[in-house]
């Protein structure tokens, strides 16, 4: 069953050697993340999953070992999940679950085996639900590493440029995900989501699926749009 879950955003600028000059800009946010790690490991789950949004090419589960880089972001600076188990994965991890990947490196992780999911934003909400049941069932004591944005619409310069419900989108999510109420994060509106540009639905709705019958107390630790993309971290336990 899930025991802890961290939820953190996957911008690759979280890594300083991707964000080079703008590093400190998101050091607020990279504390955060660090905190929300910290819960996993105080958990001492048998599994850690890491879960993030993927295109076709990263979609589906990584093992153990598997690994990723930055090299599309300018940078030559490599990345692997969990243990080096001797072994060559068959494809490179999701840029979102390389971000993962640097996340637990940064931390230290030596705790549970770890492996990754990626997964597509446009999966319907009952399919990330079953799967969040199915992660949670894979040991006695699992634990998640939730990677995914919020909407890339707050502001005139983001991504998405600004959209008036973006907000409000943002908003919702910080709620459920500060309750640890997993009926709220299923209630958040995937057409609504696609089209804010919002990564982090489907992985959200995952954790709600795997949160179901554990009653999880919730902590939001960090809510702020720094690019005009929402960002939030929360940590389960």
């Amino acid at each position: 069953m899930l025991v802890a879950a961290a939820v953190c955003p996957c911008p690759p600028l979280l890594v300083p050697d991707v964000a080079a000059g703008a590093a400190p800009e998101l050091d607020p946010l990279r504390a955060a993340c660090a905190d929300a790690l910290g819960v996993l490991a105080a958990a001492r789950p048998d599994l850690l999953v890491v879960v993030g949004p993927a295109g076709l090419a990263g979609r589906g589960p990584h093992p153990e070992g598997a690994t990723g880089d930055f090299r599309e972001f300018g940078v030559d600076l490599g990345v692997r999940l969990g243990r080096d188990l001797g072994t060559t994965a068959e494809r490179p991890l999701a840029p979102s679950l390389a971000v993962g990947a640097w996340l637990l490196a940064d931390a230290g992780w030596d705790g549970a085996p770890v492996e990754a999911l990626g997964v597509g934003e446009p999966l319907e909400t009952a399919r990330c639900v079953a799967e969040g049941r199915a992660l949670a069932a894979r040991a006695d004591r699992v634990a998640l590493l939730v990677m995914g944005d919020g909407s890339a619409c707050r502001t005139l310069k983001a991504p998405g440029y600004l959209d008036e419900r973006a907000a409000g989108f943002d908003a919702a999510a910080a709620r459920a995900l500060a309750a640890a109420d997993p009926d709220a994060l299923m209630a958040l509106d995937e057409t609504l989501a696609y089209e804010l540009k919002a990564a982090g639905r489907a992985p959200w709705q995952l954790l709600a699926g795997a949160a179901q019958g554990a009653r999880p107390v919730g902590r939001l630790l960090y809510d702020d749009a720094p690019y005009g993309v929402g960002y939030l971290v929360a940590a389960w336990s």
